[in-house]
């Protein structure tokens, strides 16, 4: 974290704003890059002189959405079994046919609330393309979510005072409340759908 730091505090304020380009946009694509803690540290670093806000947030939004539209753009143009093929790892079989239903059900509403999810928000946008969700409402509700989460961050980095380790410790313990609040409302969806399935039945 110290080498990232260190580095970022380095760059120009344009080549700051490009390297969280860069992290954001990559994040789509590897999702073990861990880009939360470089466009906080970016976010830190802006704050103590080298940038500002708005730059902040404007840069990791923008590498954020393309690289999630240009996997959407994959989905769309390849499908669901090549995804499955060539991202095994993303895609495994039972977790991915979940999430498909849930894209089948709720729509939009799935779209945002997955991409809260630490462990599948990477496999939302190829996914929602694949399951032919259209690009505007795709595009709508992945800016929505990543502009909600992203916009968390840079509040708190512009917040941090001089404690970087803090900072830090501050987004993971507010990265885990999403979560959980995003868990839960899925799991508050499925229930509701099965008693809706179970009300007709009857």
């Amino acid at each position: 974290m110290t080498d990232i730091l260190a580095w970022l505090s380095s760059l120009p304020e344009p080549l700051l704003y490009g390297a969280l380009v860069l992290a954001a946009f990559a994040e789509n694509i590897f999702p073990p890059l861990p880009a939360d803690t470089v466009i906080a540290l970016g976010a830190f670093v802006a704050a103590r002189g080298n940038g500002s806000a708005i730059g902040v947030f404007a840069a990791t939004m923008l590498g954020n959405i393309g690289g999630a539209m240009m996997m959407y753009g994959l989905g769309h143009r390849f499908g669901l079994p090549w995804l499955m093929q060539r991202f095994p790892s993303l895609f495994p079989v039972g977790a991915t046919e979940r999430i498909a239903e849930r894209f089948k059900t709720r729509g939009m509403f799935a779209v945002v609330v997955s991409r809260f999810l630490p462990g599948v928000r990477a496999a939302v946008p190829p996914l929602a393309g694949a399951m032919g969700i259209g690009a505007i409402r795709a595009l709508i509700a992945m800016s929505v979510a990543s502009g909600a989460w992203y916009g968390l961050i840079c509040v708190l980095a512009f917040r941090a005072g001089a404690n970087a380790d803090a900072l830090l410790e501050r987004i993971a313990g507010q990265q885990r409340n999403v979560g959980l609040v995003a868990v839960a409302i899925v799991l508050a969806a499925v229930v509701v759908i099965w008693w809706r399935r179970q009300r007709n039945t009857r």
